[in-house]
């Protein structure tokens, strides 16, 4: 009798414990905590993927929206079906003393007569206004030279100017005080003036323009900075606001010198010329 009451509690005990052990079971449940972590995870990377597939598909919507702006033999200059393009035709090969100015026809000037040594049109953002006459030699180069008022574009605005130029070569831009739109375009003999910098045909300009062996005098030419005493990039000399004197050299070229030697590789020195150096036109004293 003893010994079977022992065996029959013994038998209880055991129960209770199965019985706790199954509760602690149930009570631990689902992984919840896991489950929304890569549950976040997977939506993370499913945005990030749908951002970067969408960023893609634009950019290449925005170039194949730009292909009709490329130049060809067919087409040698697309900017005549853009809105706005003014085209003049100017006398290329004049140039000037450092110390001469010129009396533009328009402004900002997009031709004619200019100084000598070109401005550095490497993909540079002057953060100052810089000589016209030294502006206009770049365009000869093929260069598109963005002007902006610094009264009307700032911030936003000017960062969006700047990634259409910083870093790209046969690209400059530069404040215009006093400019009467907000920003204007300048390739040679082309202008564009637009109120927004976020103007499509900003982008359409460039593209029909920039570089077009069509529509610039000096094929091939450098675009290179010159340096210290002939076009020093980091100390460009300075825009002059004022109306030239009657000692201006005049659009038709009266007191400008015949340009040489200019029309050379990018990159490439004038024979002579240390090597990974530029020249200025040997007509063109050092200032």
């Amino acid at each position: 009798m003893a010994g079977g009451k022992k065996k029959g509690g013994g038998g209880g005990k055991k129960s209770a414990v199965n019985a706790a052990r199954g509760q602690m079971v149930g009570s631990k449940g689902k992984p919840w905590g896991t489950i929304i972590a890569v549950v976040v995870v997977l939506a993370l990377a499913i945005g990030v993927f749908s951002y970067a597939y969408a960023q893609i598909n634009a950019k290449n919507a925005a170039q194949a929206a730009l292909t009709q702006w490329q130049p060809s033999d067919s087409n040698k200059d697309p900017s005549t079906k853009i809105s706005g393009v003014v085209v003049k035709d100017y006398k290329s090969g004049q140039h000037v003393q450092p110390t001469q100015r010129v009396a533009y026809d328009q402004s900002p000037p997009f031709g004619g007569p200019h100084d000598g040594y070109w401005a550095d049109c490497d993909g540079i953002v002057y953060q100052t206004a810089v000589r016209s006459e030294n502006m206009v030699h770049a365009l000869e180069h093929g260069t598109v030279w963005i002007a902006y008022n610094p009264d009307k574009i700032k911030g936003d605005d000017l960062n969006t100017l700047k990634l259409k130029v910083t870093g790209k070569q046969f690209m400059m831009l530069s404040p215009y005080p006093g400019l009467d739109k907000a920003v204007s375009l300048q390739s040679w003999g082309h202008q564009l003036k637009v109120d927004s910098a976020t103007d499509p045909r900003i982008d359409e300009f460039i593209s029909a323009l920039r570089t077009n062996q069509y529509e610039y005098p000096e094929v091939g030419a450098t675009c290179d900075a010159l340096g210290a005493g002939q076009f020093d990039p980091n100390n460009p000399p300075p825009f002059d606001p004022s109306k030239p004197g009657p000692d201006a050299v005049p659009m038709a070229g009266t007191g400008a010198q015949a340009a040489t030697n200019e029309q050379q590789p990018a990159g490439v020195p004038t024979s002579g010329a240390p090597s990974g150096s530029s020249t200025p036109p040997t007509s063109t004293p050092s200032s």
